[in-house]
């Protein structure tokens, strides 16, 4: 190395004498180099020789113990090592540091030579880092030593907030205007915020410009401002009771309410023409108005209503809210400039809806995909009829769709982007940012006519282009707001967004945070990121700390709630560290998309071991050729399918070892008491010795794997379960079809039998019975009626008072019928003669009861054995079963 540094400084000798001589008037930087360039050319010149010869040098524990042995070889290393040591010495003593490296114990020589390596290299760079930031015109001065405590303004420099060298200037920087101690103005609200978990109901209850009336249900006040909140109720039952409220007006509540309006927008020649640009008004020259008050917002309305077109701008702040605020809306005409005060008229702002959905007038945004929701969300306000400047900056192709690109190629306006972070909650708003906040409308109009040319022109004069960009905005008029809705697995798709791999108790802990983050949110109205950002959450659930401060560690800064429960979030953290960790190679399995297939690492080797054979000479089968078996990965899976022996091309016999496991039984899990559950799961956590020796066809996994959300199994199954519950959901339906119909059908089957009856009962009322047509001739022939004579001629008895029951059943006649029938009236017979002697008798037939009934009731009568017969034979009632006296048995 020190003949390298030589040569290289011979050979730059002569070069340095002849540059002397020839530009002897230059001062020189240092001896013998006239500049900064020349001086870094050469000393990165010696940086990459040393580099290589270095490289070239033999290594620690091979050829350095070797060349060692030898006594010329060491002594060449005493002394380069002494030279080096004396030049770092003496830069270390340049910078004012120690530097005393020699004089050392041996005993400690090196761990202090390399405390002080470190803490030289630390000083040097921070010097040389302050010289390149005075170099660059960041920090010119040099800034006093402040008191402990003090922390002096610091200025954020980045590219949002730092002004385009124009004309060779330098960047200028600026502040972020904001404030620390803000009133918060949802105290100010009528209405309170609804940060409920339950999904989003529109706030309209007044639809101007109807074509299609608003639904009963906004219009009904009372069952609008009724809220599970204001009964007296658990909290858990506030949405159970939400939900069977609105259950009725579901499908009110979820679509749009101009969604028949905007379908039958039609839009005039005049705004599908190419138009002519109509010049801006300087702002110093244009009218503004600030409102705050009822009054003035109705007569701006009046304003709205009476033009044709006007643009519409609004500001957010979701810092401090769960949902978001919308501090002000912008709106230029032609003429005048306004800035509403939403924060001031959030209830009334409902008013500006006659001029909104007026589809007569043209409302121009830029970027309207977060305002339309905004829009809905706070005040229930509806655009009908948008233009979309950011949409036809796309249909245009170009360079970019910002606000700021269009002023300044059309309107040669640099806008300033300093407040578009601002804390727009501030009142009274500064000067600086009422201009900020009109600048971004006084100019849309202007824009609006010249992307209408451009679009025109730039579709050779045809109207295609334009109207397809009328029509992208009407698409985003139709958008809905939607309330962010936790779940259980909410915190999957952010977990993956973080791109980290997390284990069982580093997921727990994110999932518990998460909910936790939320909760909170909802309930204090903030923000998430004010609550607990996310980069600090999942920094917790990484690094799981077993003590409070270490929660505090992880963030910086600390997040007031954050200091205020750190207590809970500890015990989070407790719960998460308990949960039981998997295997490493279970763990591992969350990467999607196609990965190579990796063989098993197997110690053993055997005639039918896979792992040493290539893929190549593996047999693969088509899949369309063999059945396949939906869900074979788990027990525990519902699905199967009925294969077809035919359609196999060969004998297959899947390689399943039963030896070290009991054989499955088709018993359902949940029927089986929990000490053979738990045996279950013991026996399934012992793997298979023989499963080196499975194909790989059949993948064998632990159980455990389905419950890691982290798992690709977890996700598969649970994408299988939600497809068995879908199958689940379609059975069900088309069973209560199936109900549905049945019920029907009985329906009509009854309604036509009670028809036949009420007919036939009609049909009844109008017949007279025998007696009656006799009673009836009886009187008309003024004789007492002893015998009734038939159409046939036959004579019937007078039937007798001991046999008027038996008389009073219909009794068969041998003569023909008459000539209308008339059917006997039951309604007057006596039932009673069909329920026997005795009332309680039992319908069964017994053959040992009933003689010894018989015999007491002979007995209890006092008559005669032959006379009871006689009087059986002669009552003999034709409604009574004889069973009993026909297979009458004698006792034994």
């Amino acid at each position: 190395m020190a003949s390298v540094k030589r040569s290289d400084s011979t050979s730059s000798g002569p070069k340095d004498s002849t540059s002397d001589t020839t530009d002897g008037d230059q001062s020189e930087l240092c001896p013998g180099f006239k500049d900064v360039d020349a001086f870094v050319k050469y000393g990165l010149g010696a940086v990459l020789s040393a580099t290589k010869a270095s490289a070239g040098l033999p290594q620690a524990g091979d050829e350095y113990d070797f060349y060692r042995s030898f006594p010329g070889f060491q002594e060449f290393c005493e002394t380069q090592g002494d030279k080096l040591l004396l030049c770092m010495s003496q830069i270390m003593q340049h910078h004012g540091c120690r530097s005393h490296i020699r004089d050392r114990n041996k005993l400690t020589e090196v761990e202090e030579r390399f405390d002080l390596v470190v803490d030289s290299n630390d000083v040097i760079l921070e010097r040389a880092g302050i010289l390149l930031d005075e170099a660059d015109g960041v920090n010119r001065s040099q800034q006093p030593v402040m008191p402990a405590g003090f922390q002096p303004p610091k200025i954020v420099v980045s590219s949002w907030n730092r002004k385009g060298s124009g004309s060779g200037s330098r960047s200028e920087t600026f502040r972020l205007l904001h404030a620390k101690n803000v009133a918060r103005p949802q105290l100010k609200f009528k209405e309170k915020t609804d940060n409920s978990n339950t999904p989003f109901i529109p706030k309209i209850f007044i639809k101007p410009n109807a074509l299609k009336p608003l639904p009963s249900y906004f219009t009904n006040k009372q069952i609008r401002k009724q809220r599970p909140e204001d009964l007296d109720v658990p909290a858990a039952l506030a949405d159970f009771i939400h939900q069977q409220r609105t259950q009725e007006h579901v499908e009110d509540m979820v679509a749009h309410p101009y969604q028949y309006e905007l379908d039958h927008l039609t839009f005039p020649e005049s705004l599908l023409s190419k138009p002519e640009a109509q010049m801006y008004k300087p702002m110093s020259d244009t009218k503004f108005s600030f409102i705050d008050s009822l009054a003035d917002l109705v007569a701006l309305n009046e304003k709205l209503c009476k033009l044709s077109e006007f643009a519409v701008d609004l500001e957010h702040h979701s810092y401090r809210s769960f949902l978001g605020i919308t501090c002000l809306i912008q709106i230029s005409t032609r003429e005048e400039d306004f800035i509403i005060d939403t924060l001031e008229l959030r209830s009334e702002m409902y008013i500006l809806n006659e001029a909104f959905t007026d589809p007569a007038i043209v409302k121009v945004f830029h970027g309207s995909d977060s305002d339309i929701e905004w829009l809905q969300r706070d005040f229930g306000l509806y655009v009908v009829n948008l233009f979309d400047t950011h949409q036809a900056s796309r249909a245009l192709n170009m360079a970019r769709h910002s606000l700021d690109h269009l002023l300044k190629q059309l309107c040669n306006v640099d806008s300033d982007k300093r407040y578009q972070l601002a804390d727009w909650r501030i009142r009274p708003l500064p000067v600086e940012m009422v201009q900020y906040a009109r600048a971004d409308t006084h100019y849309l109009l202007y824009i609006y006519d010249c992307v209408r040319a451009q679009l025109f022109d730039f579709n050779h004069g045809q109207p295609g282009l334009l109207q397809s960009v009328w029509s992208k905005s009407k698409d985003i008029s139709l958008k809905k707001y939607v309330k962010p809705i936790f779940t259980e697995e909410s915190y999957l798709e952010l977990q993956r967004k973080q791109k980290k791999s997390f284990n069982t108790q580093q997921l727990a802990a994110f999932r518990l945070l998460f909910a936790w983050r939320d909760k909170l949110a909802r309930q204090e109205d903030e923000s998430t990121g004010y609550v607990l950002p996310t980069h600090m959450m999942s920094k917790i659930s990484e690094e799981l700390p077993k003590e409070p401060q270490g929660i505090i560690a992880c963030c910086n800064p600390v997040p007031p709630l954050v200091r205020q429960q750190v207590n809970e979030l500890h015990l989070l953290v407790q719960q998460a560290r308990e949960m039981p960790l998997l295997k490493a190679e279970i763990a591992a399995q969350k990467k999607k998309g196609l990965t190579p297939i990796k063989k098993p690492e197997v110690t053993l080797f055997g005639p039918h071991d896979t792992s040493r054979v290539s893929e190549s000479d593996l047999h693969h089968f088509p899949s369309d050729d063999l059945p396949m078996k939906q869900g074979k990965l788990f027990s525990d899976d519902e699905y199967k399918m009925d294969v077809d022996v035919e359609k196999t091309h060969g004998l297959m016999a899947p390689a399943k070892i039963t030896l070290f496991e009991e054989t499955e039984t088709q018993t359902d899990q949940e029927s089986l008491p929990v000490a053979q559950m738990k045996a279950r799961r013991i026996n399934e956590s012992f793997e298979n010795p023989f499963r080196m020796y499975l194909p790989l066809s059949e993948v064998r996994v632990n159980k455990n794997a389905k419950f890691d959300p982290s798992s690709k199994i977890f996700e598969i199954s649970k994408r299988w379960k939600l497809q068995s519950i879908e199958q689940k959901q379609k059975e069900m339906e088309e069973k209560k079809k199936a109900k549905e119909e049945a019920k029907e059908l009985a329906k009509k089957a009854a309604e036509e039998r009670n028809k036949a009856k009420q007919s036939y009962q009609e049909s009844l009322q109008n017949v007279a019975t025998v007696r009656q047509q006799a009673a009836e001739s009886a009187k008309a022939g003024g004789q007492k009626r002893e015998r009734v004579t038939s159409e046939g001629g036959e004579l019937t008895p007078k039937p007798s008072k001991k046999l008027m029951k038996s008389a009073e059943k219909p009794q068969k006649t041998e003569g023909p019928p008459q000539e209308t029938f008339k059917p006997f009236d039951y309604s007057q017979s006596d039932l009673r003669v069909f329920a026997g002697t005795k009332a309680k008798d039992n319908s069964q037939f017994d053959p040992n009861r009933q003689p010894r009934d018989f015999n007491k009731k002979k007995f209890a009568k006092g008559q005669k054995s032959n006379f009871a017969a006689g009087n059986k034979s002669m009552s003999y009632m034709a409604g009574k079963s004889d069973r009993g006296f026909r297979h009458n048995w004698p006792k034994r």
